[in-house]
C-alpha cells in the first residue's frame, strides 16, 4: 500500500479510537490535507480519490460527532477497496455480526499446510440437531458467528490470512463466494482444440522458457503442454513472474482463447490454475476462490466443503415463506450449497438467482424505508394560484418544455402536500433545470420563505446566482399583460408588475466572500431579509442562520457528502428538498438505488439548443481537428481541449495536460493564447483560470476532467477530447454539454489512443446520439453504477452477485418490497422478524443521502 494511504488509515484509526475528536492530527484533520494531497500525487493516486479525501477532511471541523463517524468509515471503506480488498480487512471498530446475504469478495494470490479435521463442525455443535428454517436457536445463530479459529487447524497465523479476505468468523465462510468454476465436464482434449474456441484444458507441462524479443524491450515466456492426445504452446507477454509458478511435470489447467502463430494453434496470456489430484472429478463443477498469500486453492477449498456441508442446511432464512412462492425462488441453505459447489450450472444459476434476488430486495428495503421516513414528516404548505404563476411564466424570455412544465407541477404538487418535498430533477445537460429551480423557489419566498441553492464549485455557484438574478429580478414580459385569475387570491395585474424578488433578496456566498460582506449576508439570513441564497460548501459553516429556511436545493447532488446535505437541511426544520444532476440515470438505477425519492425527468430540450455535431477521429488524424481549431479560433469562438491524466507517467501512454499544454503553446497553436485547468491546482487557481477563460482572456483551455460539471461558456464551440476511450459515455456526454450553449454550431471531436476496432464502435454512440439517456443506459451496462451512485452509500455498495442493469430482476424485488412494505413498513410483525435483522446488518445501520 501506498504510504500515504497507509498514513491516511493510521490516522483514521486513531482518530475513531479517540471518539471523533479532531485531535488524530495536530491542529485536525483540515490541517493535514494539502501536504497530503501532494504526497499522494506524487504517488498517483487517483485524482478522483485524492478529491474525496480533501473534500471530507476540509469540512470536518464544522460536523457533529455522528457525521464524523460516517466520514471516517466511509473513507475507510473506500481506501480498503482503492487496496484491491473489497470488505475492511480491519474494521475501525467491530459491530455486532448479523446474519448477512450480501458477502464480499477479494482479490488473488498464493500456503497454509495446515490440515482440517473431517469432524470439526461436529465437534463444535454435535448437541445441536438440525431444525427447520423457522426454528433455528438462537445457540446455533451464535455458534455460526463464531470465530474461523475454532476450526481444528486454524490458529492465529492462518486465521490473520484468513482475515486479509474479510473471513473472520463461520458465517463469513459460508457467504465468500467463489469468483469462478472450473468445470471439469466440459474439458476438451488438445487434439480437438479449433481456432477460436474459448476453452479449458488438462495438462502436463512439459517444459517453461523465458526469453527477450523485440530488440529486448518485450519478455516472452514460452510453455509446452500435453495431454496425451497431442501438443499445445502457451506464450505470456511480460508476465516474467509466471516462470517461478510453473513446473516441468506438473498437472495444470489452463483457460483462454485458441489462437494461432504461423499456422499452429497456441493459447495466448491464459489462465492457469495447478490441479490438485484429489479434488479432480469428471463429473464436477469446481469452485476456485480468490485468494491472499499463505493461502492455497486446495487448502481453503477443502475448509470450504466442510463448513458449507455442515452449516449451510443450519443457515436462518430471513426471506418470509410467501415472498419465495411469489418470487420462485430456491431456499437459502440450498444456494448456498449450490454456490459453493454446484451439482450443474442450472442449480448454480438457481442459487445465483436467489441471492442476487436477496441483495436487490434488501436494496429497495432500504430505500422504501427512507421514503416512509420522509413521508412521515410534516412541512409547511405553499400554495401557488393560477394566476400568480402564470404571471411568472409569462415573465419569461422562452415558454417552457413539455417537460419542464410537467417538472413544475410536480414541485406544485410536493408543496401543498403537508410532507417534505423530496425531489429528484434529473435532466440532460441543457434541459433547463435552473429555471425550474428558479421558480420553484418563488414558490417558496412569495410567502415569505428562505430558500437556499447549494452548488459544489464557486464557479458553478456564481453561475447560478448570475442566472438567478436575470430570472427572478429582472422584467421582462409587457406591462399590458393580463391574466385569467378566475382562481387567484391576488387581483388582476393592471399596473407594471414587480419581480417576484428584489436583487438584494438575493445574494451570493462563496468561500472567496469578503468576510465583511459574509456578516452582512448571514445577518439578512438571520433577520429574514435575505429570501434566496445561493452558494458552496460556505452556507453549511456554523455561524449561517436562517429566520425560515423552507426549501433546499442541492446542484450536482452526488458530488456532496451526506454530511454536507444533512447539515443544510439541518437549518431549517423539515424544509422541502429538491436535488438536481445533469447526469441521466438509467432506468434501473431509477428503480432501485434512487427508489426513495420521488422523481422527474426533464428529457426534453429547449426549443433552439444546438445540437453538438459529434465526431470520432482516429489519432492519425489529430491535425483535421487543429484544423478545425483554428478556424473557429480566427472566428473568435473558444476552444476546450481534455486529457484524460495529469502528467504523463511511464505506466500509461495516455496523453497528460500539462506536457500537451506546453506542446500545443510552443508547436501547434504559439499565435493563440492558452490556459492550463487540472486537479493538482488550488480551488483558487481553478476558479481563476476558469474565470480568464470565461472573460474570454484565454482562447484555448486546456484541461483535464475537472472542467466536467457545469460552467457556463457561450462562446464555446469545440470540445476535442484526446483518449477519449479512458472515459466513460455518460462523462463524454457531460464534457460534450460545455460546448453548444449559444447561438453557434458547436463540435465536440472524439481521439481515442488508439485505432482499436472495440473501442471505436463503443465511441460511435457518442457520433449517433445527443440523447444522455440513450448514452446512460449504455455506460451503465458496459462501466457499472459507479459513476451514478456519486456518495450514496450503504446497500448501494454491497451489491456482490446482482446487476444495477437487470430491470426484470429490479422490477420483481421492488414488488415483493412493496407488499411486504405496505403491510408492515416497520418490518414488526413475528413473521419479519428474520428480515428486519437482515435489513438492519445490511444496510450498517446508516442512512441514504436523503434521510
Amino acid at each position: 500500500m501506498k504510504s500515504s494511504l497507509q498514513k491516511l488509515q493510521k490516522f483514521l484509526k486513531l482518530e475513531a479510537e479517540r471518539g471523533y475528536d479532531n485531535r488524530a492530527v495536530v491542529g485536525g484533520f483540515e490541517r493535514m490535507v494539502d501536504a497530503w494531497q501532494i504526497e499522494a500525487r506524487n504517488e498517483e493516486l487517483p485524482e478522483d480519490l485524492i478529491q474525496v479525501v480533501s473534500e471530507r477532511l476540509r469540512d470536518y471541523q464544522r460536523l457533529n460527532q455522528t457525521s464524523r463517524k460516517e466520514i471516517i468509515e466511509g473513507l475507510w471503506k473506500r481506501i480498503q477497496r482503492f487496496s484491491g480488498v473489497d470488505r475492511e480487512v480491519e474494521k475501525i471498530e467491530e459491530p455486532p455480526r448479523k446474519p448477512h446475504l450480501a458477502p464480499p469478495t477479494a482479490p488473488s494470490e498464493p500456503k497454509i499446510q495446515d490440515a482440517v479435521s473431517p469432524e470439526t463442525n461436529k465437534e463444535i455443535s454435535a448437541r445441536l440437531p438440525v431444525r427447520s428454517r423457522k426454528k433455528i436457536s438462537e445457540e446455533e445463530k451464535a455458534a455460526l458467528d463464531a470465530s474461523v479459529t475454532v476450526l481444528q487447524g486454524v490458529g492465529p497465523r492462518n486465521a490473520s490470512a484468513l482475515s486479509r479476505v474479510g473471513l473472520h468468523t463461520l458465517r463469513d465462510m459460508l457467504f465468500y463466494f467463489p469468483r469462478r468454476y472450473i468445470d471439469y465436464t466440459q474439458l476438451k482434449a488438445i487434439n480437438r482444440l479449433q481456432y477460436g474456441d474459448e476453452v479449458t484444458l488438462l495438462g502436463t507441462l512439459q517444459s517453461v522458457t523465458k526469453r527477450r524479443v523485440r530488440d529486448n524491450q518485450v519478455q516472452l515466456v514460452e510453455a509446452v503442454v500435453s495431454d496425451g492426445s497431442g501438443a499445445l504452446k502457451l506464450t505470456w507477454f511480460n508476465q516474467p513472474w509466471i516462470v517461478k509458478r510453473l513446473q516441468s511435470g506438473t498437472q495444470y489447467t489452463f483457460a483462454g482463447k485458441i489462437d494461432q502463430y504461423l499456422g499452429r494453434l497456441v493459447i495466448n496470456n491464459p489462465e492457469v490454475e495447478q490441479v490438485e489430484q484429489q479434488q479432480l472429478s469428471t463429473s464436477r463443477i469446481v469452485p476456485i476462490y480468490s485468494l491472499t498469500d499463505q493461502i492455497t486453492q486446495r487448502w481453503l477449498r477443502r475448509i470450504m466443503n466442510q463448513v458449507v456441508t455442515f452449516w449451510a442446511p443450519r443457515t436462518c432464512d430471513p426471506m418470509p415463506e410467501e415472498v419465495l412462492e411469489s418470487a420462485r425462488l430456491i431456499d437459502l441453505s440450498s444456494a448456498l450449497q449450490q454456490m459453493h459447489f454446484p451439482d450443474s450450472w442450472e442449480q448454480y444459476k438457481l442459487a445465483r438467482q436467489r441471492l442476487a434476488f436477496d441483495e436487490i430486495f434488501l436494496l429497495q428495503l432500504g430505500v422504501l424505508s427512507q421514503k416512509h421516513a420522509w413521508q412521515e414528516r410534516t412541512a409547511r404548505d405553499f400554495e401557488t394560484s393560477e394566476g400568480w404563476l402564470e404571471a411568472q411564466l409569462k415573465r419569461l424570455p422562452f415558454p417552457l418544455t413539455s417537460a419542464q412544465q410537467r417538472a413544475l407541477q410536480d414541485a406544485r404538487k410536493d408543496l401543498v402536500s403537508g410532507h417534505p418535498m423530496n425531489r429528484l430533477l434529473q435532466g440532460d445537460v441543457g434541459a433547463g433545470k435552473t429555471v425550474i429551480a428558479a421558480l420553484i423557489a418563488t414558490m417558496v419566498t412569495h410567502h415569505g420563505a428562505q430558500a437556499a441553492l447549494m452548488a459544489p464549485t464557486s464557479i458553478l455557484a456564481e453561475q447560478h446566482y448570475n442566472k438567478m438574478l436575470q430570472l427572478l429580478t429582472e422584467l421582462t414580459f409587457p406591462i399590458s399583460a393580463t391574466f385569467d385569475t378566475e382562481d387567484s387570491v391576488e387581483p388582476p395585474l393592471t399596473t407594471q408588475p414587480i419581480p417576484p424578488l428584489q436583487p438584494h433578496e438575493i445574494r451570493l456566498m462563496i468561500g472567496d466572500t469578503p468576510e465583511t460582506e459574509k456578516r452582512e449576508i448571514r445577518e439578512g439570513l438571520a433577520n429574514g431579509t435575505i429570501k434566496f441564497v445561493i452558494g458552496t460548501h460556505a452556507l453549511i459553516e456554523d455561524p449561517v442562520t436562517f429566520s425560515d429556511l423552507e426549501l433546499v436545493i442541492v446542484d450536482e447532488q452526488h458530488r456532496f457528502g451526506v454530511e454536507q446535505r444533512a447539515v443544510l437541511r439541518s437549518k431549517g426544520t423539515n424544509p422541502h428538498l429538491l436535488v438536481m444532476t445533469a447526469t441521466p440515470i438509467p432506468r434501473s438505477l431509477a428503480l432501485s438505488v434512487y427508489g426513495d425519492l420521488d422523481l422527474s425527468v426533464m428529457d426534453e430540450l429547449p426549443p433552439g439548443r444546438q445540437v453538438i455535431s459529434t465526431h470520432l477521429l482516429l489519432p492519425s488524424e489529430r491535425e483535421r481537428a487543429y484544423q478545425l481549431i483554428r478556424k473557429q479560433v480566427d472566428q473568435g469562438f473558444q476552444v476546450f481541449i481534455i486529457y484524460p491524466l495529469v502528467e504523463e507517467s511511464q505506466a500509461s501512454e495516455a496523453k497528460a495536460a500539462v506536457e500537451e499544454h506546453a506542446r500545443l503553446k510552443d508547436e501547434i497553436f504559439p499565435d493563440y493564447k492558452l490556459g492550463l485547468l487540472h486537479g493538482r491546482l488550488s480551488q483558487e487557481e481553478k476558479e481563476n483560470v476558469m474565470a480568464r477563460f470565461h472573460n474570454g482572456e484565454f482562447q484555448i483551455l486546456v484541461s483535464t476532467s475537472v472542467v466536467e460539471v457545469g460552467v457556463d461558456v457561450p462562446n464555446a464551440t469545440v470540445m476535442l477530447i484526446e483518449g477519449a476511450n479512458r472515459f466513460g459515455l455518460a462523462q463524454l456526454h457531460q464534457f460534450r454539454g460545455r460546448v453548444g450553449r449559444g447561438s453557434e454550431k458547436a463540435f465536440c471531436l472524439l481521439i481515442p489512443e488508439s485505432a482499436d476496432a472495440a473501442e471505436n464502435e463503443r465511441l460511435q454512440v457518442m457520433a449517433t446520439t445527443n440523447d444522455g439517456f440513450v448514452l446512460a443506459e449504455r455506460d451503465l451496462e458496459q462501466r457499472g453504477p459507479g459513476e451514478f451512485l456519486g456518495t450514496r452509500q450503504s446497500g448501494f455498495s454491497g451489491l456482490r452477485l446482482a446487476s444495477l442493469t437487470d430491470v426484470r430482476l429490479i422490477e420483481k424485488a421492488r414488488a415483493e418490497a412493496i407488499k411486504i412494505f405496505e403491510r408492515d413498513p416497520n418490518l414488526t410483525q413475528p413473521e419479519n422478524k428474520l428480515l428486519s435483522e437482515e435489513l438492519k446488518f445490511y444496510w450498517g445501520g446508516g442512512q441514504g443521502d436523503i434521510s
